[in-house]
Parts: C-alpha cells; sequence; structure tokens
C-alpha cells in the first residue's frame, strides 16, 4: 500500500514546457496562460490622437505638395505670358560684365491698352507712340551691400551712335530699346544686364493689383493736366492718382528734378510693397499682381520671374536713390538740356562699376 502510494504520488514536471518552450525548474508548476482580470485595470483603448495627428500631418504635407506643383504651374504660366523686348546688341567696346546686378528700368508713355475713357480719367491725353518717360539704373551689389537707384535725366545732353549728341530719350526714338540700352552703357561704362519697361497702363494695373501704395507728398500738388489735387502729408494712392504724382511738373525750382526724385520715390515705394509677406502670400493681392505684371512689363530675353523677384527683394533694403550730378543747363540748338558733370558722374559710375559704395560728395537729390 505504501509502495503503491508513492508510486502513484504526483512527480515534478522536467524538461521543457511545450507551451512556453523554457527549462522548467525543479519546483514551479506549469503557470497557466493569464487571462484578462475584470476586476482589474482594463485594457488601454487605442490612442486616437496619434491617429488624428498622422492625419493632420498627411493633409499638410498633401497641401504643400499641391502648393508646389501649383507653383511651378505658375512661375511657367506667368513666364510664358511675359512680353519680350530685344533690348541688348553686341558692338565693339561694350563694357565687360561687372560685379552685381545692373538694371536699366525704363518708364514710357505709351497708352497702349487703355480706352477712350480711361485716357480721359487718368488724364494722359491722346499721344500715339512712346516715348520714354522715365529712365533709371539700378544696380543690385553682390552680397549683403546697398542698391543704388540713380535716375539718368531725360533731357540729359548725350553722345547717341550714329545721332551726333542729342538728348538721352532720343536714343529711344532713333534706335528703341537696344540704342537706348548702348547709350546707356557707353556713358556710364557699366555694362546693363537686365531691361524694364513699363507703359501708363501697366503703371495704373501694378499700382492697383497691390491695393495702392502710401506716398509722402512734401506739398499741396493742384495740377489739371495730370489729373491730381493733392494735400502735403502721407496717403495712399491708387494706380490713377500715383501716375498723376509721378508725371506732373508743378513742384519743385527744376520742375524735371524733382520729377525725378518723385518717380524714385514711387519706384521704391511700389516694388517694397509688391515683394512684401503681406502682398506675395495673400494670394488676392499677389494673383492679379502676377496677371498685371506679365501682361503689362516688358523685359529683355533671359530675364524671368525669379530676377523680378529678386529685384523686389533687393530693394526691401532701403536703397540709396541719387540722380546723376549736374553741371550745367544749357540751351542747344533752342532746347533746354541737362549736362552732366563729368567728374562727379565718372565717381558714381566707376564705384558702381566696381561693386563698391557710392562716395557721399557724389549723391544728390
Amino acid at each position: 500500500m505504501v509502495d503503491n502510494e508513492i508510486r502513484s504520488a504526483p512527480t515534478t514536471p522536467r524538461g521543457r514546457s511545450k507551451v512556453y518552450g523554457k527549462p522548467r525548474t525543479g519546483g514551479s508548476p506549469i503557470q497557466p496562460i493569464a487571462s484578462p482580470s475584470y476586476g482589474g485595470d482594463a485594457p488601454k483603448a487605442p490612442r486616437k490622437p496619434r491617429r488624428i495627428g498622422r492625419k493632420i500631418l498627411i493633409g499638410v504635407a498633401i497641401f504643400l505638395v499641391l502648393l508646389l506643383i501649383a507653383g511651378i504651374g505658375g512661375y511657367f504660366w506667368i513666364s510664358s505670358k511675359m512680353n519680350n523686348v530685344d533690348a541688348f546688341t553686341d558692338y565693339d567696346g561694350r563694357p565687360a560684365a561687372t560685379p552685381g546686378t545692373d538694371w536699366l528700368l525704363v518708364g514710357s508713355d505709351s497708352r497702349a491698352g487703355l480706352s477712350a475713357a480711361e485716357r480721359r480719367k487718368l488724364a494722359t491725353g491722346k499721344a500715339v507712340g512712346k516715348r520714354t518717360d522715365t529712365m533709371m539704373l539700378l544696380h543690385v551689389p553682390d552680397g549683403d551691400g546697398r542698391p543704388t537707384l540713380v535716375s539718368l535725366p531725360r533731357d540729359s545732353y548725350l553722345p547717341i551712335n550714329g545721332h551726333g549728341s542729342d538728348k538721352l530719350n532720343a536714343a529711344y526714338a532713333f534706335g528703341g530699346p537696344k540704342l537706348l540700352t548702348r547709350t546707356v552703357e557707353e556713358v556710364t561704362g557699366i555694362r546693363v544686364d537686365h531691361y524694364m519697361e513699363i507703359g501708363f497702363g501697366g503703371f495704373v494695373g501694378i499700382v492697383d493689383a497691390i491695393g495702392g501704395v502710401e506716398i509722402c507728398v512734401k506739398q499741396d500738388i493742384e495740377d489739371e493736366k495730370a489729373g491730381i489735387d493733392l494735400k502735403k502729408g502721407c496717403q495712399v494712392m491708387d494706380g490713377g492718382t500715383a501716375l498723376g504724382f509721378v508725371r506732373t511738373r508743378k513742384t519743385g525750382a527744376i520742375p524735371d528734378f524733382d520729377r525725378t526724385e518723385r518717380q524714385r520715390q514711387f519706384f521704391s515705394a511700389v516694388v517694397k510693397k509688391a515683394a512684401s509677406p503681406g502682398t506675395l502670400l495673400n494670394p488676392f493681392a499677389s494673383v492679379p499682381l502676377a496677371l498685371s505684371a506679365a501682361e503689362s512689363v516688358a523685359v529683355s530675353p533671359g530675364t524671368g520671374v525669379f530676377d523680378l523677384l529678386s529685384l523686389g527683394l533687393a530693394m526691401k533694403g532701403n536703397p540709396l536713390t541719387t540722380a546723376v550730378p549736374v553741371g550745367s543747363l544749357p540751351t542747344i540748338n533752342g532746347q533746354a538740356v541737362v549736362k552732366w558733370d563729368n567728374a562727379k558722374a565718372n565717381k558714381l559710375f566707376e564705384a558702381l562699376e566696381k561693386d563698391q559704395p557710392v562716395p557721399k560728395d557724389v549723391v544728390t537729390k
């Protein structure tokens, strides 16, 4: 009996568990797989915030991809709509490329695109064709230097290839953008990299597209021919008012000099606002601006959207604005002309050519 009871006593299992596959310890009974305890902690629910966060990230990624595609598409569309004008010619003695980037900015009195009602409203008259009303040379230095915007008086008396000496704006009348660019290059010694031209209609459209521009008027101006009646002080001007402001000759002891100063003031203000985040990141401003610029601005071949954007960003850095130093105001062949102070003018253009700061003694209004 005793032997049978001993033989029938349970023995401790040896070897490996078929359930766990691990060696058993001598006295450890097989432990059953734990089952959920309904009296203890409940299993944790899935973390929904992670799923929501993942969906948000995916949505943002899709949005950015679509934005990139739209941006690339918009870039090519605007580029295809931009007007190109052949403004450069190779000629013996043309200045070599210099540091920095140089733009010739031209405003013409073209009425193209303006209806009869718009011409009456803007007081532009009925003149056909186009003449250069504004000419400025913009130098954007390499690196973080300060851009320089130089007015070139349209009545500047200068040598024009094949036409003797005449007013600067006559170069455009004689040979269009090519001869104008060549004349500027020859008298300044600076090679022009980009040419940009805009007429009256484009001028108005761009200003209206960015919601107007703030200009500080130095004195009351009433000019029926320019269609303006302005009071002294800072004010936001729409396209039509701004056009009259830069065209009027009713201010200053020498009206054309005061006029070129206002043109530089206005150009700087427009470009700064056009390149501001408030415009570029606002589709209700950036899209009309792009459409207006593409239809009304003419640029030299090779000048694209990124070049125009770089121009705008450069002008945000408080550019130096000046005019060519003037030596005298003689009358030649019955016409009042502007003769430069050659010594100071050469000093000014030499600094730009070498991509150096402009000496203070040659800076004028």
